[in-house]
């Protein structure tokens, strides 16, 4: 585990039997980790903080973004390869409680498509916002189960980071460019693009491989070379006429 000071601390998970996929931390020092699995398999468990295994549970197959928050909702968000084969992972976006209970599944209303591919994702508390394949909607979903869907211009973006009534999109649109920023407005209706930019590196060098960004709230994080060097992107960081640079994390 790194905190914000870059101090480093090991934790020891017992008894864990999957080959770790995704991992995020969960309320109260405890730590959930999920692999591929085939249907119905228990692919995901929960550890608590003296690192002992808690329960294990099925998740759903090919995740694609799996993220927890600090009000003990974890949040699962699939692509094709599950969607269209495993029950679970067939809404494309479900919420569950920190003990591994399914408490929410979406359920586009009628006449919208529903979820192929989760292309990005960002989750705070208890908000999260998605856009999907096929037609890349902006869906805003509340924990208590309230959604609200946008149109939106940028298809295929790879990660967001949301601000109030802005939010920042990287990669895709008309170019899919995946060093592209685009700068939107949140309205009542759609995401208006109100500038663009090139994503760079603090010394102005392009930024042109990245693995898959984590968008948290405000924040963008973009792993460098190596699992222990990350890069934070945010609002602040965007600049139309020099371009936007990511900072370290």
């Amino acid at each position: 585990m790194i905190n914000d000071a870059g101090d480093i601390r090991e934790r020891v998970l017992r008894d864990m039997t999957l080959l770790a996929h995704h991992l995020d931390a969960l309320p109260n020092g405890r730590f959930i980790v999920q692999s591929h699995g085939a249907v119905g398999e228990r692919n995901a468990q929960i550890f608590g903080r003296d690192g002992r295994r808690r329960r294990s549970f099925a998740m759903g197959r090919a995740i694609e973004f799996m993220m927890a928050d600090r009000q003990n909702n974890l949040w699962s968000a699939y692509f094709d390869e599950g969607v269209y084969v495993d029950p679970i992972s067939a809404a494309g976006l479900v919420r569950w409680d920190s003990g591994g209970n399914q408490l929410w599944r979406y359920r586009p209303p009628q006449g919208v498509q529903h979820i192929d591919t989760v292309y990005a994702f960002n989750a705070l508390d208890t908000l999260a916002w998605a856009t999907y394949y096929p037609t890349f909607p902006l869906l805003e979903v509340h924990a208590n189960g309230y959604f609200h869907l946008r149109k939106n211009p940028v298809t295929r973006p790879s990660g967001m980071a949301v601000q109030g009534d802005q939010i920042l999109m990287l990669g895709g649109g008309s170019r899919n460019r995946r060093d592209r920023l685009h700068r939107c407005h949140i309205t009542v209706d759609e995401a208006v693009v109100i500038d663009e930019a090139e994503l760079t590196m603090p010394n102005g060098t392009p930024l042109k491989r990245y693995a898959r960004p984590v968008g948290r709230g405000a924040c963008l994080y973009l792993r460098g070379a190596s699992v222990r060097q990350w890069y934070v992107l945010t609002m602040e960081h965007f600049s139309p006429t020099a371009g936007s640079c990511v900072g370290p994390a």
